[in-house]
Parts: structure tokens; sequence; C-alpha cells
């Protein structure tokens, strides 16, 4: 219980620390400002999202192996 407690405590103190730190590191490396850090990041997740769901929904390798079943199948 007391481990449970240190772990969260260090955890929540930690994490969002370790965050704001990369955020600014980053930042600092692009030579931007960190909000701009901050909109681009959102920007790049809602761009793979949008692929993942149109492009990658159609090269995912369960629904090509189906095809090309279906194909194979066809041929014979």
């Amino acid at each position: 219980m007391i481990a449970l407690l240190l772990y969260r405590t260090i955890a929540d103190h930690l994490v969002p620390w370790a965050m704001a730190f990369a955020t600014r590191m980053l930042a600092r490396s692009l030579n931007m400002p960190e909000p701009l850090v901050h909109s681009t990041g959102d920007y790049v997740v809602a761009q793979v999202i949008a692929f993942e769901h149109g492009v990658g929904r159609s090269l995912c390798p369960f629904r090509l192996a189906r095809l090309l079943r279906a194909w194979w199948r066809g041929r014979h």
C-alpha cells in the first residue's frame, strides 16, 4: 500500500514535469515557441488519425489476406 502511494505521488509530480520539460527542450531545439509545438503536435495527430481511417484501413493485413483468398478462390 505504501509503495502504491509512493509510486502514485512520484507519477503525479514527475510525469507532468517531464512532459513540460520535453516540450520545452523540443521547442528550443526546433527554435519554435512552445504553443506552436503543441499545435503542431495536435495537427500531426489529426493527420495520422485521418490516414489510419482512410488509406490505412484499406492496407490492413487481415483485409488484404481476405481479398487475396477471395481472388485466389475466384481463379480456381
